[in-house]
């Protein structure tokens, strides 16, 4: 043990723990997301009473329109919270496709796919690589969902144990990767479905029947996740690995053992033939697509407007579902076809948490849509950062900036992005920045901080595995050690922004960024 790290902490370390202490106080002051948005469509009652008596409107940009808020504390809102609240529910853009996509997520995690996958993409890594490797399959683990947490964390350690390393780095490299860079990847995940869902709700309140694909940032997360690995590979070579050298593991370890992490034959043929299967399914889909008359073409014949692409939810359910299928029925996890809707019932009932939020944001959406308080708001906000003639690129920079402190108290990506997305995407839409783009930019901010905020249950799960090398590990310790791979992909990808800003390239499919 080093000097360093037993002594009491001092100077700037001294202060950042103080105000990561500080920050944990305060977000365990928060009430459950749940009721956070009970209390916010409160809010939105009362305050909609208010502004509808103090004469509150806002005059359209597009056709000259007098928009006056509406009172919710009025028959028509009391007739509107009352019979509507289960249409609102309904029919909240996440919900369906949330569930669609995890209906066949399940299916490959309950066969064993998503775990084999994280495992094979690390153990056979030669030594010289692993970090590289091991970041990039952290970064773009989020398609496991919260299983990545589980299976990534134990891995990274023993895999660095395995080649002579710290296996304190190893962890460190896993978690970082995982969630700081939780919203790149270069898989479509259900979190950006969830985003998709949410941005295209937002971007209604300015636009009838706006919709923001799934696929809308996907170049965008493909180079980020790229790019955010290298950038933790170098943060991890210059800076960690001369932290952790002094830093002796005095535990016992994590209980398990490199050779149970191996694949075994079984799996190894299991994901080669969910290899054949996924090429044919995209082949399939590719030859769908080829002709220009095809049924699978969207009407005015592109491959952009295709349904397969812009309805893009039950694709993804189904090659999730195909390939876990192939995988469980190979090494056996599937033995008859009558488990898969099991499994898929499996899935749905992990998404009960998320299915009891989605109600109470439903409802706060609705009210705030409803009162006209959202078009007001982003109407008179987009007047006067027009006049004030601040730049676009450095308006989305400061709202990251915004997002990524809100984010150490709300670390639920799809919670906080619900909670802003109705001010931010309507406003900016005003100012010519689409929803598309506002969403790229929210990415970078919702993934930045999660490792450091000790409002997130993946920190304390970090912290326990760390204990488990390092007995006398605290928050400090761990905050030590994760704090440059935060300050790296926060800055890291903010440039990536800023690039594909000045350059003008497409975020996805269609999607220009300005």
């Amino acid at each position: 043990m080093s000097v360093s790290d037993s002594a009491p902490p001092k100077g700037p370390m001294r202060l950042l723990l103080g105000t990561l202490q500080g920050i944990e106080r305060v977000g365990n002051k928060l009430p459950h997301p749940f009721w956070l948005f009970t209390i916010l469509a409160g809010f939105v009652v009362l305050l909609s009473a208010v502004l509808e008596w103090a004469g509150a409107f806002a005059v359209s940009p597009e056709d000259g329109e007098r928009i006056e808020v509406q009172s919710l504390v009025s028959r028509e809102g009391v007739h509107m919270m009352l019979t509507d609240a289960v249409e609102n529910f309904a029919t909240f853009p996440p919900f369906a496709l949330i569930i669609t996509v995890m209906l066949g997520v399940a299916v490959a995690e309950r066969g064993g796919l998503l775990n084999a996958m994280l495992r094979g993409s690390v153990v056979r890594v030669p030594p010289k690589y692993l970090t590289f490797m091991l970041a990039f399959t952290g970064v773009s683990a989020s398609v496991a969902s919260d299983a990545a947490y589980v299976v990534l964390l134990p891995l990274g350690a023993l895999a660095f144990q395995a080649v002579g390393r710290s296996p304190i780095l190893g962890l460190i490299v896993a978690f970082g990767s995982v969630s700081a860079g939780y919203d790149a990847s270069i898989f479509v995940t259900a979190t950006d479905v969830i985003f998709a869902g949410l941005s295209s709700d937002a971007a209604r309140l300015i636009t009838d029947g706006y919709t923001v694909s799934p696929l809308a940032n996907y170049f965008f997360n493909v180079v980020s996740a790229i790019v955010l690995a290298l950038m933790i590979t170098l943060v991890t070579e210059f800076v960690l690995t001369r932290r952790t050298q002094n830093m002796v593991a005095d535990g016992e370890g994590v209980d398990n053992t490199l050779g149970e992490m191996q694949l075994r034959p079984e799996e190894r043929r299991g994901l080669l033939v969910t290899g054949i299967v996924f090429l044919v399914f995209v082949g399939v889909v590719v030859a769908l697509l080829v002709p220009s008359n095809s049924w699978f073409r969207g009407e005015d014949g592109g491959v952009i407007s295709s349904p397969i692409i812009t309805g893009i939810a039950p694709v993804l359910g189904l090659l999730f579902l195909v390939t876990g299928y192939a995988y469980g029925r190979t090494v056996g996890t599937f033995t008859r076809a009558r488990e898969v809707p099991a499994a898929m019932a499996s899935g749905v009932r992990e998404l009960a948490p998320v299915i009891v939020l989605f109600f109470a944001a439903a409802q706060f959406l609705a009210y705030f849509g409803w009162s006209n308080m959202g078009t007001v708001l982003a109407i008179r906000g987009a007047d006067v950062l027009g006049s004030a003639g601040v730049p676009s690129l450095v308006l989305l920079l400061a709202f990251v900036l915004l997002a990524t402190v809100m984010n150490m108290f709300i670390t639920s990506g799809s919670a906080q992005w619900a909670l802003i997305a109705p001010v931010f995407v309507p406003m900016f839409m005003l100012l010519n920045i689409s929803p598309e783009t506002t969403q790229a930019a929210y990415r970078i901010a919702d993934s930045s901080t999660n490792l450091i905020s000790p409002m997130s249950p993946y920190f304390v799960m970090a912290l326990g595995f760390l204990q488990r090398y390092r007995k006398d590990a605290g928050i400090g310790t761990l905050i030590s050690l994760t704090l440059p791979i935060s300050i790296t992909v926060l800055l890291s990808w903010s440039a990536v922004f800023v690039l594909w800003w000045l350059f003008g390239l497409p975020l996805g499919p269609g999607v220009p960024i300005r």
